[in-house]
């Protein structure tokens, strides 16, 4: 007998109980994440006799198993955060103030430029950069609620691009197609509209933009292209092998050959990588048989859950689960982890370079405009486009379903 409390199985207690302990603990999230999978494995080898993660991972009897999608995630959240030196160090964050307007249009430029460097960079480093970059023309103060902007505006660029947001990719991983995500389209300009005017407005009241840039800085352009190889051969590895960090990881050691490369980074990223790893294995372990049934009112729900959750275990149980419209979910789950600071990884690595945004009743309050915006950017998806859910993607056996049945037996 598999233990419930009330009517919901234990493996979902465990997994909202890490969910919680990821909220509190921010500086602790790797090691919470692992007791989370831990706690879940005893679980299921506890109750469930059969259960084998070797298989649950590897595979066989007809499923694939999880292999694929941990190996190619591991693989592109090292290469984006070396992707996303390269970017900095071409200078083009340093050079781009000279291009901002002055006044209340450059503050809003600013978050336009966040929105869309992040459709091809990793939010997280989107938003990095323009908190680098506001720090510098806002003379050190930024308004809380243009931080709640930032990190809006490269959640929103990502949710269209598989390669943008760390769900994205993930989707793309798991093999929905780069089409279906860009239905987010219309949702994240809808939404920029609302959060990109009203933050920009925050923050020229507050602190009006600056720019002095110093004019001996040049492009690197040698580094611009080694980001364009890596977008473009992991586009092309995804297509022809299902397995994009190949491509990723490739162009990196191409770029090697004529630029330094910023291993560096990899010791940066590692604790991060461990900690999205682990929720997602996690994830992969729920059994999506007992979750609502995909429909546009559960899509809706879900980015608000992802205000309180982390949206990566998120995004996995839609996968597992399957049936849902991707583009709306990656609207939904990604950009709706904006409207919390621990919502969304871009959320807690900005916070990082700006404490004050941790204190969750100030963000909620001075980024309001940021859950406003979440519900503008919806209702143009669904005026636009519709509710337009897809079948699942694989038509293979999950391991859920078969430990699910021996665990009845």
């Amino acid at each position: 007998m598999i233990p419930h409390i009330g009517t919901v199985r234990l493996e979902f207690v465990l997994f909202a109980l890490t969910l919680v302990g990821v909220a509190l603990f921010h500086t602790k999230t790797m090691w919470v994440a692992l007791g989370g999978l831990l706690s879940v494995m005893i679980f299921k080898w506890i109750f469930i006799p059969d259960f084998s993660l070797f298989t649950h991972i590897l595979g066989g009897h007809g499923y694939e198993g999880e292999w694929r999608t941990l190996v190619n995630l591991l693989g592109l959240l090292f290469g984006f955060a070396i992707l996303a030196k390269h970017f900095e160090e071409s200078n083009v964050p340093e050079i781009l103030p000279k291009f901002l307007p002055g006044g209340y249009w450059g503050a809003v430029m600013l978050l336009f430029f966040v929105m869309f460097i992040s459709s091809f960079l990793d939010n997280i480093a989107a938003a990095m950069i323009g908190g680098t970059i506001a720090l510098v023309v806002f003379q050190g103060r930024v308004h809380l609620g243009y931080l709640a902007a930032i990190v809006a505006a490269s959640n929103a660029g990502g949710a269209p691009s598989v390669v943008g947001d760390t769900t994205t990719t993930l989707m793309w991983i798991d093999g929905v197609s780069p089409m279906d995500v860009v239905h987010a389209l219309p949702g994240s300009l809808g939404a920029f509209l609302v959060f990109g005017f009203i933050g920009a407005y925050q923050q020229h009241r507050y602190q009006a933009i600056l720019s002095d840039v110093n004019p001996a800085t040049r492009v690197d352009y040698g580094k611009l292209f080694i980001v364009f190889l890596i977008l473009v051969l992991a586009i092309v590895t995804n297509w022809a092998m299902d397995f994009p960090a190949v491509g990723v990881w490739v162009a990196i050691f191409i770029g090697a050959t004529f630029r330094k490369t910023p291993w560096s980074e990899l010791k940066k990223a590692w604790q991060g990588t461990v900690f999205l790893l682990s929720l997602v294995l996690c994830a992969s372990l729920m059994p999506v048989e007992q979750l609502p049934a995909a429909s546009w009112v559960t899509a809706l729900g879900l980015g608000f859950v992802s205000a309180v959750f982390d949206n990566i275990p998120l995004t996995k149980l839609c996968l597992v689960q399957g049936g849902y419209d991707w583009g709306m979910i990656a609207y939904t789950v990604g950009f709706g982890g904006s409207m919390i600071w621990f919502g969304s990884s871009a959320g807690v690595a900005l916070s990082n370079q700006y404490p004050e945004a941790k204190n969750a009743f100030q963000y909620v309050k001075n980024g309001w405009h940021v859950t406003v915006a979440y519900l503008v950017g919806f209702a143009l998806i669904m005026g636009v486009l519709g509710w337009q859910p897809h079948p699942p993607h694989k038509k293979i056996l999950t391991a859920n379903a078969i430990q699910m049945e021996s665990g009845k037996r």
